[in-house]
């Protein structure tokens, strides 16, 4: 649908990546799409390339990473929005032991003085998830609680936890019922099964993981992946037209998702210093690594290679899914990828 969005992609594969889907929509229509790669195509780190390299479509799915946060974020808000949390309590009244001045608002705008990371697959070795997850919610706190902000990942498993205990049901359900089943996203879900593998892009190679090659309809993520596929920084898998969708949703108030004012909330700046970006409830206000020309949108990447941007004011919603640690982490490119697919969106809403 667009030649030079397909233009685009065509620079960034298999250079950045070996799989990219990119979809831009201008006042709720789709105005370009474009499709480039192959959904596996190294055999190896050593970029061995494989025998079957099946082609990216645009209905592929794309382990979406960090953007799994917002996932998580939709929950807790809805939960709070029928009074079944407060985002001021102290965690501790769902998590005993925890700090009590870690709140799920700190949680969110990550100044609760946390952790960036804790490889609890590597510290508990043998544990099963539940064990891990204990774990992990024990985490102490070892940073200024308030800010500055320090990104974790850690944090936002306890948030997936927390909306675990308030809403009566494992985070994979609570997605399920209140997020992608509300929106009708039937691609979007935590471990994918082996029905869609065929559409899933492989990423990074870990010969630590079950059976040969690339890791391929798993966790990328190393804690998710500890924690059974499921938690609340990590773990869902989505197709473009799904992502999308879904930010839609979030640009238009909220529909059947959130109330209005709850999306505002939202998406205000809630005043976390230290980032190089301003800070919502789970969105990230203006990130220079994904916003590119578009300026105060908001949204969130993926270590995978992924990303979401929402500017409200150009109407604009912009998704971009690769798997650019495929098949190792670290390769360059992908902020600039980003940035030119943002360019573009900038440029269709101004035609």
């Amino acid at each position: 649908m667009s030649d030079r969005l397909d233009a685009i992609l065509a620079d960034g594969v298999p250079r950045v990546c070996s799989a990219a889907v990119a979809l831009i929509s201008v006042d709720g229509s789709v105005a370009a799409s474009a499709v480039a790669g192959e959904l596996v195509r190294y055999a190896d780190l050593e970029g061995t390339l494989t025998a079957d390299r099946p082609a990216a479509a645009r209905d592929s799915v794309f382990d979406l990473a960090s953007i799994s946060k917002l996932f998580t974020t939709a929950v807790v808000l809805s939960l709070a929005e029928e009074g079944r949390l407060d985002l001021d309590e102290p965690v501790a009244a769902w998590l005993p032991g925890a700090d009590p001045r870690v709140t799920l608002r700190r949680l969110l705008t990550h100044t609760a003085g946390l952790r960036p990371t804790r490889r609890i697959d590597l510290e508990l070795p043998g544990a099963d998830p539940a064990a891990r997850m204990a774990a992990m919610v024990g985490t102490p706190v070892t940073g200024p609680v308030g800010g500055p902000y320090l990104y974790s990942d850690v944090g936002m498993v306890m948030v997936g936890r927390v909306a675990e205990l308030a809403g009566g049901a494992p985070l994979d359900a609570l997605v399920g019922e209140r997020v992608t089943g509300v929106l009708g996203l039937t691609d979007t879900d935590f471990r994918p099964g082996p029905a869609t593998l065929p559409r899933i892009a492989a990423t990074e190679w870990k010969p630590e993981r079950r059976g040969p090659g690339c890791v391929r309809g798993e966790v990328h993520d190393e804690t998710a992946y500890g924690l059974g596929g499921v938690a609340g920084h990590a773990g869902v898998f989505a197709t473009a037209d799904d992502l999308l969708a879904f930010g839609e949703t979030l640009r238009l108030g909220g529909g059947a998702l959130l109330r209005p004012e709850t999306v505002a909330e939202m998406v205000r700046d809630q005043g976390a210093e230290g980032a190089a970006f301003r800070h919502g409830l789970g969105v990230r206000i203006g990130d220079p690594a994904i916003v590119g020309p578009l300026g105060a949108a908001f949204g969130h990447s993926g270590f995978t290679g992924t990303s979401l941007v929402v500017d409200p004011t150009r109407g604009l919603t912009v998704v971009l899914l690769t798997n650019a640690v495929h098949p190792v982490r670290g390769r360059d490119g992908i902020r600039g990828l980003r940035h030119a697919v943002a360019a573009e969106a900038l440029r269709l809403a101004a035609s």
